[in-house]
């Protein structure tokens, strides 16, 4: 998109706008290797390229943070080889390219975060922060404790034991119950796995909640930006520990949170 230069200059942060002004007058600055000093002249910064004293100019793209609640039939990958939907197709308003942290399954449904912040979506993914992920599972019949205890103490899968989780009823029909499932790990299709794994018949799989994040009363296909207070709360859940190892920097600042959307 084309912008006026003294605002890319100042987006870049080589100066402030009326200071790039002034750098624009001097023929300091050249687009395309053209030199340019006309104040209204414009640029579009992904296709164009600007120097200033023959140095490029790069602008470093605006971190973005956003809670979806994907539905069923959904693709967590940003293209398909079947042509199936995909979760960037519920989000054409967001002009960054984010990216999923973690997946979630074509029939699963819920909360998922995406970001352009590789540096965040790597550390919360990573198996030592074992951040909670907390799921709803409706499955066929009724749930006994012996089930509930197996799946509480962990069970075994073909890739090994499941660690220990926190799961309990959540409520009762004569048909259906609803259980819920908290778990650290991250793997392939693991609730379903472990549900089939003490006999239990998966009808409905919801994300609900990723470490203190809810889905609420959002409805599926629903957006929304995460606040600048919950983007800091999830950096500092990533600081390491211990002697001698402070928090990490990471020179990036949040967008602010948005409405709701469809």
């Amino acid at each position: 998109m084309q912008e006026r230069l003294q605002k890319i200059l100042s987006q870049a942060g080589i100066a402030s706008r009326r200071e790039s002004e002034s750098i624009i007058l001097d023929g300091r600055v050249a687009v395309n290797g053209t030199v340019v000093t006309e104040l209204g002249t414009k640029a579009d910064p992904d296709t164009d390229t600007i120097t200033v004293d023959g140095k490029p100019v790069a602008i470093e793209e605006k971190r973005v943070y956003i809670l979806l609640y994907k539905p069923v039939g959904y693709m967590t990958t940003m293209k398909d080889p079947e042509g199936r939907p995909i979760v960037s197709d519920l989000l054409k308003e967001v002009k960054e390219r984010v990216y999923p942290i973690g997946r979630l399954d074509y029939n699963t449904e819920g909360l998922l975060l995406l970001t352009n912040d590789g540096a965040l979506a790597n550390t919360l993914m990573h198996p030592s922060h074992e951040v909670d992920k907390g799921y709803l599972v409706r499955v066929s019949g009724q749930v006994s404790a012996v089930q509930i205890k197996k799946l509480s103490d962990g069970v075994k899968l073909e890739d090994g034991m499941t660690a220990p989780a926190k799961v309990a009823p959540f409520s009762e029909s004569e048909n259906n119950t609803w259980i819920s499932i908290t778990i650290h790990e991250g793997r392939y299709r693991q609730v379903r796995r472990m549900c089939e794994a003490v006999g239990l018949s998966v009808v409905r799989l919801k994300r609900a909640r990723y470490d203190f994040l809810e889905i609420g009363e959002m409805k599926p296909g629903e957006f929304r930006f995460l606040s600048a207070e919950e983007v800091a709360k999830l950096k500092r859940k990533t600081v390491p520990v211990g002697p001698g190892r402070g928090p990490r920097k990471t020179g990036v600042v949040a967008r602010r949170g948005a409405p709701t959307r469809r």
